[in-house]
């Protein structure tokens, strides 16, 4: 059944590039832009392949450059496609006279092209800006402490061979200059392979975060495809202290707790994380994909951090993705239970944020007891 699948599954792909390509082949009335033409769609095919299965006995820098290069093309693709089914939506129902532009005219071709290019760059420019969401929450049990507990959340950072070392050191000033107390990594701080972040030294980098009480981390779904215990291993070795379906105390203050990935099957319910737990304490939970979000509320779960969604990264996949989860991106209560979902400061793929923003969440804890 995963064998009919997968052919489906690249039928549909090579019969849709099949289509955009033979539309976009018919709009340049040159045959050195159609040679041109080929060149670009054979190597958009064939970078992500190659990337992803012989890459890393490649030269980094070459495999970085076609990860880059392919993984962009899958949502310029995507945007192409739709463009060309919507002008020949146009041309058949003869709503507008689009065939001239359209059918061996560069005027049609570089108009089109030059739209989804504007649409890219003002994608990729919101991408580079961050965001830094403020979110003040306050609970009903005593922190343990005069001021407000600083807890600066991300996720969704997927480094690797798409966002590399020196692109992760410029992330490094937003987290540092809140001079958090904690710093939590709600999961997928590995984009899919581990190979790159150990023959880069990327641990090095990732162990320049700073906080008070140190940085916390739980896998997300790229880390089980990426090899879990691998995965884990470069946490441990950048200094973060990994939380596999466990709990920790921190300054017999407030409990941190880390659920793993739903990749893992046999993973610990709320529940059963909390058996050990006083719950008389802040209770602090990262689950890295939000579903079933209602076990927060049910277990007295104080603060519930996720990521996992990116808010969709870019239209229309956010519509997808408000569909798939009951609370995609943002702040949700649940009862007494603080729910957030972060749309990650890193991406995967293409380096677009288009209807999605990149951000990391600046929280500040604060205690009502006693007022």
């Amino acid at each position: 059944m995963r064998i009919v699948q997968i052919l489906t599954m690249l039928t549909v792909v090579l019969g849709a590039h099949y289509y955009l390509f033979y539309r976009l082949w018919g709009m340049i009335p040159l045959h050195t832009g159609r040679i041109i033409l080929a060149i670009v769609g054979v190597t958009a095919i064939l970078f992500p392949i190659l990337s992803m299965s012989v890459g890393n006995y490649l030269p980094q820098a070459l495999t970085a450059f076609m990860y880059k290069i392919g993984m962009s093309w899958i949502i310029i693709f995507l945007y192409l496609l739709l463009a060309v089914v919507l002008i020949d939506l146009v041309r058949i129902t003869h709503l507008l006279p689009v065939e001239k532009f359209f059918s061996g005219s560069w005027v049609g071709f570089i108009a089109l092209i030059s739209a989804v290019t504007l649409c890219f760059v003002g994608g990729y420019i919101h991408y580079l800006n961050k965001k830094k969401v403020e979110l003040p929450l306050t609970v009903h049990k005593a922190i343990g402490r005069k001021a407000p507990l600083k807890i600066v959340a991300i996720s969704d950072l997927h480094l690797g061979y798409g966002i590399g070392k020196k692109e992760f050191e410029s992330w490094l000033p937003l987290i540092n200059d809140e001079e958090p107390d904690i710093v939590l990594i709600a999961g997928d701080l590995v984009d899919s392979n581990t190979h790159p972040l150990f023959a880069g030294n990327y641990a090095e980098s990732v162990g320049k975060i700073r906080a008070k009480y140190g940085v916390y981390a739980v896998l997300g779904n790229h880390e089980y495809i990426g090899n879990a215990e691998k995965s884990a291993a470069f946490l441990q070795l950048a200094g973060i202290t990994l939380l596999r379906d466990s709990a920790v105390l921190i300054d017999n203050s407030f409990y941190v707790i880390g659920r793993d990935d739903r990749s893992n099957r046999r993973r610990k319910s709320v529940e059963e994380l909390l058996t050990s737990v006083d719950k008389t304490k802040p209770l602090i939970l990262l689950d890295h994909q939000p579903v079933n979000l209602s076990e927060a509320e049910q277990n007295g779960i104080d603060v519930q951090l996720s990521g996992h969604t990116h808010n969709g990264q870019v239209w229309p996949f956010s519509w997808v993705i408000a569909k798939l989860f009951e609370h995609p991106y943002g702040y949700l209560k649940k009862g007494e239970s603080h729910i957030y979902v972060t749309s990650g400061l890193g991406i995967w793929g293409g380096k677009f944020r288009i209807g999605s923003q990149s951000e990391y969440v600046v929280i500040r804890l604060t205690s009502d007891e006693g007022r």
